[in-house]
């Protein structure tokens, strides 16, 4: 009786290899699942065809040394988290009320406005909005005190800062998220118009 008792277990339960097999059968199709909702979710995010990404921006000016050049790209790497504005005014950039057409709308950290030149840590951030209403990072300003000699700048020549007798700064625009077909360090910008 027992050796029957022990057949009839045997023969319902299924084999642990058949078992292990669905489970990870079961497991797999879950993950594949799971990565292409993510991958649709986060790879689908919609971009304007008109704007250039900054790479493109960047590599529509000429004429830079590689040194220059790179510098360049600091200077948009490390703007690159306030192209949303709320994440500059999170980090101290105020809006200063200074909306011009050709150039925007001036979002300037006080803090930063100091003798020294830093290509990472520009003193104004210039804003435009967009067709949506939404304001666009299009530009880094650079901001030294009028009493302070004229900065260095960027390798080269190709910057000009402007002394401003009105505002008592020494001021230098980089165009890196916005083309500007000025030149990339032109205080304006005929393309962008202030909305």
């Amino acid at each position: 009786m027992k050796n029957l008792f022990n057949r009839t277990l045997r023969c319902n339960r299924k084999p642990f290899a058949t078992r292990q097999s669905f489970g990870v059968i079961r497991n797999t199709a879950l993950f594949s699942c799971s990565m292409l909702l993510i991958f649709l979710f986060t790879g689908c995010k919609k971009q304007d065809m008109n704007e250039p990404i900054e790479a493109d921006v960047l590599s529509m000016y000429s004429g830079f040394s590689q040194q220059t050049l790179g510098e360049l790209k600091q200077a948009s790497a490390a703007t690159a988290k306030y192209r949303n504005v709320d994440s500059a005014i999170k980090d101290g950039y105020v809006d200063i009320a200074v909306d011009v057409e050709h150039m925007g709308h001036h979002f300037m950290k006080s803090s930063l406005v100091d003798a020294t030149f830093d290509i990472r840590q520009p003193e104004i951030l210039v804003y435009n909005k967009n067709k949506n209403g939404i304001q666009e990072l299009v530009a880094v300003e650079y901001a030294v005190p009028l009493n302070d000699p004229m900065p260095q700048g960027f390798t080269g020549s190709a910057d000009v800062w402007d002394g401003n007798a009105g505002f008592q700064l020494w001021l230098l625009h980089a165009w890196v998220w916005s083309y500007n077909p000025d030149g990339v360090f032109n205080p304006t910008n005929t393309l962008v118009h202030l909305h």
